[in-house]
């Protein structure tokens, strides 16, 4: 796993397979996705304050996987929306994606994931809720790669975190693997109009300055999706 410092108060956590996100308020740690489920010990040596939360954006392998470790080790406050709860408590299982012809070979390069043992979700929220971080931070519901996926914005310091709704691998682009193309483009267009000066992505590389350009032609790059 690398540590990257994207902004002060914010760094990336990149493992071979995706990303997660400590953003800091004094010492109060929130994590933003949780990695895969073997992440856990190279999560818990970067933890240098209270983690009080885990916030997931949706239940895929490698966003959920070590939050049940971590949430029970911590007493951490897991948050997610209502849509994905039952799918991270196990109770049912997951949608699976709809695979575009040019995302075959993506799919087939990937690694084996290690499977998301069953965690509690807490907090359950929707499009709109305000969570205590950050100085606010806006649950926007971003349907299309999951039904319930989520990403968070901080109006205060104009943070973005697009869960797997945006990618940035060699440019900024709409997320792969959704279950839902034409909701996934609607989601897209939706987080490019918030106006993000920082965003930061499920997979690929944190825009810290003049993100919302690169969200503006992504959003525009999907055009109108049938």
């Amino acid at each position: 796993m690398d540590l990257i410092e994207v902004l002060p108060t914010l760094h990336m956590l990149r493992f071979p397979v995706g990303a997660a996100y400590l953003w800091r308020d004094g010492s109060d740690l929130t994590l933003i996705d949780a990695g895969l489920a073997d992440s856990g010990a190279d999560i818990e040596k970067v933890l240098d304050g209270p983690l009080r939360r885990i916030v997931l954006t949706h239940w895929h392998e490698d966003h959920a996987g070590a939050a049940a470790e971590l949430a029970a080790r911590h007493g951490a406050e897991v948050i997610a929306h209502h849509l994905e709860a039952p799918v991270i408590r196990g109770e049912v299982a997951g949608v699976p994606a709809v695979l575009e012809e040019f995302e075959v070979p993506i799919r087939a390069a990937l690694p084996p994931l290690p499977p998301v043992p069953p965690c509690r979700v807490d907090r359950e929220v929707a499009d709109g809720d305000v969570l205590e971080f950050g100085g606010g931070a806006v649950v926007v519901a971003v349907p299309g790669h999951t039904d319930g996926s989520i990403a968070i914005h901080l109006p205060g310091p104009n943070v973005l975190f697009t869960g797997d709704a945006v990618s940035n691998v060699e440019r900024t682009r709409m997320g792969v693997f959704n279950t839902d193309r034409a909701r996934a483009a609607a989601s897209v267009r939706r987080l490019a109009e918030l106006g993000a000066e920082t965003a930061v992505f499920g997979h690929g590389t944190p825009i810290a300055s003049g993100a919302a350009q690169a969200l503006r032609d992504a959003a525009a790059s999907v055009g109108t999706v049938h």
